[in-house]
């Protein structure tokens, strides 16, 4: 079974953001005949894998990361000329596969975890209970395309130590490094655990999530495409957990002091990778009594930004990936500034960036915005940031919590007790204290969203719930000894039995 099913394929053309008259590559767009090969070889590898036990899945998966670690360079290369972003940036993605799978690996002995409940008062003293967990089965892990390779072993990896098999299907605007690098890994693992379908979303996705063999569908991407895909896998009531949009509010209170260190942390965590990460800061919130000095230095550090080439070692953020989002960026600008937003524009374009051509777009700061334009109540992905004055926390409460979104969100203060008075009323699934950006979220701690922006939690064992089932096994040690409830029903004895 190859690692890239495909037969009679047509192919699609990935271009460079930075150059979109430039073909970096082509990919397959798999239909069903491609889907139902991986399918098979996930659910025909699925036994094997299953009952090796994790601890030898785990010898697996970092004889796989062994591979991956090799390939972080090339990698890295292939996805700022995918995506547009700096090789910094890109090599933080593509060195994410080996990092996770080293880290999944070593939750082996959770993943095979089994826990007696025989002692708990609720068993009556008469029942011998034991609560495992499963594998769900063959999975599809669906990546976007702004983090394609780390965001794809943030769920490939979890699945593999619980004993499941997977069919990954790379975004269409950026699969060629996620294909390479799941190809390759396929090579190290026994046949038909992983395999990778690149193809369009309409076809091989829609494919993949309706199919009755695949048994979860972990996807990360936007809100309307989590639609379509929660349809589609509940056809077959299949386990489902999604990483969906963010919009994440950063509340800067009274008892905050503004700082340069401070304000830096929300430039990077607002503009990194040009604003095309799920928890980007979004909206800023400011008390009014800092309005004006914070949004001056914002401003002020923001105008240091260089934008560019992501290859050019002085860029620190480089284009959209999409011709679509950019136009959408400079769209919500100018809505912006034709409804009397006050807009400012920071930041330079190196010596790199071909503006006429590439998807450019300089950091933005707009002050003086309604709290209904669409660039306060959509995720914009893109260097463009509102920030908002406000007058009281409940003000900045509800303000924060005014969307449909609630992937991440930020509370800033000096006064830490303050602070987490505040953050205990924000509605996110996290909540940082004076941080948000990359990295914040450490792997020890739940991550994913609330309302639209989610179902289900990432990260260490949280993982693992999503990638499993509970099955207890329950023995009835006394069958003499009456429970609760069924006593009226002992005149059904036989009367050889009483004899």
């Amino acid at each position: 079974m190859p690692s890239v099913c495909g037969g009679d394929l047509h192919f699609g053309e990935v271009t460079n953001p930075a150059r979109p008259r430039e073909v970096v590559g082509r990919f397959a767009r798999s239909g069903r005949a491609e889907v139902e090969l991986a399918v098979a070889a996930g659910k025909q590898a699925f036994p094997a894998w299953r009952d090796l036990g994790a601890g030898k899945r785990a010898k697996c998966m970092r004889a796989a990361a062994e591979v991956a670690d090799g390939l972080v360079d090339d990698l890295a290369s292939l996805l700022t000329a995918e995506v547009g972003k700096t090789l910094g940036e890109s090599r933080g993605d593509a060195g994410g596969a080996a990092r996770l799978l080293r880290e999944f690996a070593d939750l082996a002995s959770a993943a095979d975890r089994e826990t007696d409940l025989s002692s708990d008062p609720a068993s009556y003293a008469a029942t011998d209970v034991l609560v495992r967990r499963v594998a769900l089965g063959p999975v599809v892990v669906i990546s976007p395309w702004n983090t394609p390779i780390h965001l794809a072993f943030n769920a490939i990896a979890p699945n593999l130590i619980a004993g499941n098999t997977v069919v990954v299907k790379p975004p269409e605007v950026a699969p060629l490094a996620l294909t390479a690098l799941v190809a390759a890994l396929a090579a190290v693992l026994p046949e038909g655990v992983l395999t990778v379908v690149p193809g369009e979303g309409a076809v091989a996705g829609a494919a993949l999530t309706s199919h009755p063999d695949i048994r979860g569908v972990f996807f990360t991407g936007g809100i309307s495409t989590g639609r379509e895909v929660l349809k589609s896998a509940s056809e077959t009531i299949k386990k489902v957990a999604m990483e969906l949009g963010g919009n994440d509010a950063a509340v800067v209170l009274d008892s905050a002091v503004i700082n340069e260190d401070m304000v830096r942390e929300l430039v990077v965590g607002s503009m990194g990778c040009a604003g095309q990460i799920c928890f980007n800061v979004k909206r800023i919130y400011v008390h009014r009594k800092h309005f004006d000095a914070f949004v001056e230095l914002f401003v002020d550090l923001a105008g240091h930004i260089v934008v560019g080439e992501g290859t050019d070692a002085s860029v620190d953020i480089g284009p959209l990936a999409t011709e679509e989002g950019r136009n959408r960026a400079v769209r919500l600008i100018e809505q912006a500034r034709a409804a009397g937003a006050d807009v400012r524009v920071a930041g330079t374009y190196a010596d790199s960036a071909r503006v006429d051509e590439g998807h450019y777009v300089l950091p933005t700061i707009i002050t003086g915005i309604a709290p209904d334009d669409e660039l306060i109540l959509t995720e914009q992905f893109c260097p463009v940031i509102p920030i908002i004055a406000f007058d009281s926390d409940d003000d900045a409460i509800a303000a924060a919590n005014g969307t449909e979104f609630g992937l991440a969100s930020s509370v800033w203060s000096t006064d830490v007790e303050h602070a987490m008075r505040v953050a205990r009323q924000i509605e996110s699934g996290s909540t940082f204290i004076n941080v948000h950006r990359l990295g914040a979220s450490v792997s020890s701690t739940p991550f994913g969203g609330v309302k639209h922006s989610g179902l289900g939690r990432t990260h260490g064992e949280y993982s693992l719930l999503s990638c499993t089932e509970e099955h207890a096994i329950v023995r009835f040690a006394d069958p003499a000894r009456d429970l609760p409830g069924i006593a009226r029903w002992n005149h059904l004895r036989s009367s050889s039995s009483t004899s």
